[in-house]
This record gives structure tokens, sequence and C-alpha cells, in this order.
């Protein structure tokens, strides 16, 4: 069996976040001051995670967002963030730096859902659903291909480092209030593959998820409202979750939700910093 811990971050808060103006791709806007305090509190949550890899979009947002996080790390100062234009937020079209208030009304002249519109020049939910899908893949894929290779030889991260203690502290017991991780999901006996950090958008993970449940059929916590489901993630809201591939096999993943848009980490660092939930 082969087994990955995989931990998705939304990006901190923009100036735009804050207006609640839509960024998209087409607008690349760097973390506001509070941002890069969300990123700083995240970075400091995950801070005795020894992560094996860290993608991130390769959006400014992101990217800053990540470095952040990295550089809170105990064990991962060092390791290489790669981009991936796969992990980008979903693209708005005409609506893109313009107020969301814009885009429900064009929704509304359009007769649709704001959240299943697309504005023209934007992207639809399914194609983001599919960016997301052959991201999945890919991550499976490399986990697998490291696996076959062999990847616990003394001193490469690995199923190897998951026996020693400190390497593997996830902080899901003690911060996340939506659901009680399983022994399979907690604490230093988890045996894995790779442990991964993902850095992306808000409505392109709502996407991502969506494709979990419904097409992956992921387990999630049992106290999870339908409404914590589909809302989009606050600014650095933390997701984890547990992936197991049967023989390897990349046909039926099993993955367990632990932990899903917790924000717990914001807690201290002040009321300003509460993260908005805007696209």
């Amino acid at each position: 069996m082969v087994r990955f811990g995989l931990t998705v971050v939304r990006h901190g808060e923009t100036r735009y976040n804050k207006d609640k103006i839509l960024q998209g791709q087409g607008v690349d806007e760097p973390l506001s001051a509070t941002g890069f305090r969300q990123a700083d509190a995240a970075g400091l949550f995950l801070s005795n995670v020894k992560f094996t890899h860290v993608f991130s979009s390769d959006l400014l947002r992101t990217k800053q967002t990540a470095a952040a996080i990295l550089g809170k790390n105990r064990f991962c100062k060092d390791l290489e963030i790669k981009y991936d234009a796969r992990l980008r937020e979903r693209k708005y079209g005409v609506a893109e730096g313009r107020p969301l208030a814009d885009l429900k009304a064009m929704a509304k002249d359009a007769g649709e859902q704001c959240p299943s519109f697309t504005p023209p020049g934007g992207e639809t939910l399914d194609e983001v659903r599919e960016r997301a899908r052959d991201f999945f893949q890919f991550l499976c894929q490399l986990v697998v291909e490291l696996e076959q290779k062999g990847h616990d030889k003394p001193g490469a991260p690995g199923r190897s480092s998951g026996t020693s203690g400190e390497q593997f502290v996830f902080p899901w017991a003690n911060h996340c209030s939506e659901a009680e991780p399983s022994s399979e999901g907690s604490g230093s006996s988890t045996l894995l593959d790779a442990n991964i950090l993902v850095v992306s958008h808000g409505a392109y993970m709502r996407n991502w998820i969506g494709y979990f449940v419904s097409d992956l059929h992921c387990t999630l916590p049992a106290n999870l409202s339908k409404s914590q489901l589909s809302s989009v993630s606050p600014n650095t809201g933390v997701s984890h979750f547990i992936i197991k591939l049967e023989n390897g096999s990349l046909l039926k993943p099993k993955i367990t939700c632990v932990c899903l848009n917790q924000d717990s980490h914001l807690v201290d660092v002040g009321a300003e910093c509460v993260a908005s939930k805007v696209f």
C-alpha cells in the first residue's frame, strides 16, 4: 500500500480580498500586511510538520504564502517550492479586477447561481475540476514512483522518516474543531511515503474538494456540515487529507479528510486577521 499526507492551504489575504474584488488569474496582487501575518501564523501552526514536497500556484499571492510557511518550518526551510499553473485560481474572464457584486449581477442577469456561473472568458467549473483532477493524479503518480524506487533509503524523505517521532507532528488533534483525526491521520506513528504541502486558491480548492467528495467518495469528518463543505476556505485555511493507494493503484484512491478549512491558527493573530471567504 502507498500512503501519503496532503495538506492544502489557501493563500493569505490580499488587498483585493479585503475589498471583495475578484482576482482570478489576471490580477496578480501581493499579500497585504494582514496576509503576511496570516501566512506566518499558518507557518507556525505547521512548523513541526516535515513535508517532503511543496507545490504552489505560480501566482504571487500563493508564492509569498508558501515561502512564509516554509520559513517557519523546523525541518523544511530549504525545501524547493515547485510552482504549477494547474494550481491557479479559477479564471473569471471579464469579471477579473471587478467587485464580486458585479459577478453576482452577471449571474442574476443570466438566470444562474453565482458559483456555477461562467463569465465571458472565464473557466467553467468542469474545467477547473479537470485541472484539479490532473494535478491530483500527478501527485499520486509521483508518490507511487517514489515508493517503487525504494524512497526509504537513509537520509531520504519517505516511509522510514515516519518512524522519527518529531518529523511528523501533526497539529490537527489540538487545533482542529471540525474533526477528530483517526490514528491514520495523526501522530508520529503514521507511516507515510510522502507528506505534501500545496498552496492554492479559494475557488480552486473548493472545486478540488468537490472532486474528492463527488468523484472519489472522500471520507469526511462526521460533524462537517453541508455549508462548511461548500464554503470557500478562509485565507490561510488549512485542510489535511490522508490518501491510500492499494497496491499502488491510481484508479481507486481512498481519501480521508482529517481537517477542512480550519483557521484556528489565526486566533492569536488579532481580530483584523480573521480571514475573508471572498473568492
